[in-house]
């Protein structure tokens, strides 16, 4: 029996370190320190890449103009992708300069953002979600970091609209983990936080040097790898932050999160091998990081991984009489560490009461997640638009 003990451990071995490797993370997400702000203020282009966005859009825009920093160091770029609406119009309206875009084979967001980042004005380009309220500091965080050496910044990307339904709260949450508690974490060990899609900076000078070329549905992960791979890491800005809107219709949500999910399983097979040879030949931690982040699980299936070993180990010593204390302290230890980076990120998502009430539905949402995934097809090459939440509302 302690053979087999000793197996089922040694099986049960990479799902366990990939928990420890989030309960580091966990540890370390104290708030890192705040740099001073820059004395000299860069010009920024913020480009909104738009896929018919016509109800959102002006909001998104009147956001942007209300940002604290000097209105003749900053452009609101909205690159109408596509549109068969009036978002151009809208934008414009607003106060926006636009930018509109037609093209029956290169649709998606990477190729929206290729068109704007050929025609930047100013020192660096900021990229925000059609459906996004910010804070009124982010561009003097940015700043900040520019000021220090960052070429390429990633704000906290939170959710909007957390309270609409037990589905975006748990999202908020689940946001605050992968966003917040991982972010600071890697700030503060130098690593790369990686692109979120959703409040990006780069300056003028990283993009002439690494040319945005990703264009694949998760053109923000693509586009981080290539950064990690030409020496270059992401900066994490936490006090300051962008806020987008989430889907809480099962039907957006399952399409959406197919695309996601999809998207990273072929950024897994496209880069893991070449990433991890190059963090062996450099010596670079952060190339080795995100071939980790690569190749760890889906919350959901590590959660199920861990109770899975913790019942399998309970089974048989109550079936065999022998203790498999091996295994059992290896489904502790997952248990425990997925356990404390769930906390840690409810307590950073400022959901309070609400997600902690939620957080009881968060089995049926890993169960929902499992048996979508299995059943997934490819990501669509092109731009998927997602419905909105008063889209998701006004359906009958």
């Amino acid at each position: 029996m302690l053979t087999l003990d000793l197996l089922l451990t040694l099986l049960a071995l990479p799902l366990v370190a990939s928990c420890c490797w989030l309960l580091v993370l966990t540890v370390l997400s104290w708030r890192p320190r705040l740099p001073p702000e820059a004395q000299a203020p860069p010009m920024f282009d913020i480009v909104v890449p738009a896929h018919d966005e016509a109800a959102g859009i002006a909001s998104t825009v009147k956001s942007l103009l209300a940002l604290d920093w000097p209105h003749d160091r900053r452009r609101v770029v909205v690159v109408a992708d596509n549109c068969t609406d009036d978002t151009a119009q809208r934008a414009r309206a607003a106060g926006a300069t636009v930018l509109e875009r037609h093209s029956a084979t290169h649709k998606g967001k990477g190729y929206a953002l290729q068109h704007a980042f050929e025609r930047l004005e100013g020192d660096a380009v900021v990229v925000v979600d059609a459906d996004t309220q910010v804070s009124p500091n982010l561009l003097r965080a940015f700043a900040a970091r520019m000021a220090k050496g960052a070429q390429a910044i990633q704000a906290y990307y939170g959710v909007d609209n957390a309270s609409a339904s037990w589905r975006t709260t748990l999202m908020a949450i689940a946001f605050a983990m992968f966003h917040r508690v991982r972010g600071r974490a890697r700030e503060n060990l130098h690593l790369s936080c990686g692109l979120k899609g959703n409040g990006m900076c780069f300056t003028r000078a990283l993009l002439e040097k690494v040319p945005h070329h990703a264009f694949s549905v998760v053109e923000d992960l693509e586009f981080g790898i290539r950064l990690g791979l030409a020496g270059e890491r992401v900066w994490y800005v936490d006090e300051a932050q962008v806020r987008g809107e989430m889907v809480s219709g099962e039907a957006a949500s399952r399409s959406q999160r197919v695309r996601w999910e999809s998207g990273r399983k072929a950024m897994v097979r496209a880069h893991l091998l070449p990433l991890l040879r190059e963090a062996v030949k450099r010596q670079s931690p952060v190339l080795l990081d995100l071939a980790m982040d690569l190749v760890i699980p889906p919350l959901s299936y590590l959660g199920l991984g861990a109770v899975g070993v913790l019942a399998v180990a309970t089974v048989l010593s109550a079936l065999t009489g022998f203790p498999f204390g091996l295994l059992l302290t290896a489904g502790g230890m997952a248990v425990t560490a997925l356990g404390l980076h769930l906390a840690r990120g409810w307590a950073l998502s400022e959901t309070g009461a609400r997600g902690a009430a939620t957080l009881a539905t968060a089995p049926l949402y890993v169960l929902w997640k499992v048996a979508l995934m299995r059943k997934q097809a490819a990501a669509p090459g092109e731009w998927v638009r997602t419905r909105r939440q008063a889209e998701e509302e006004a359906q009958p």
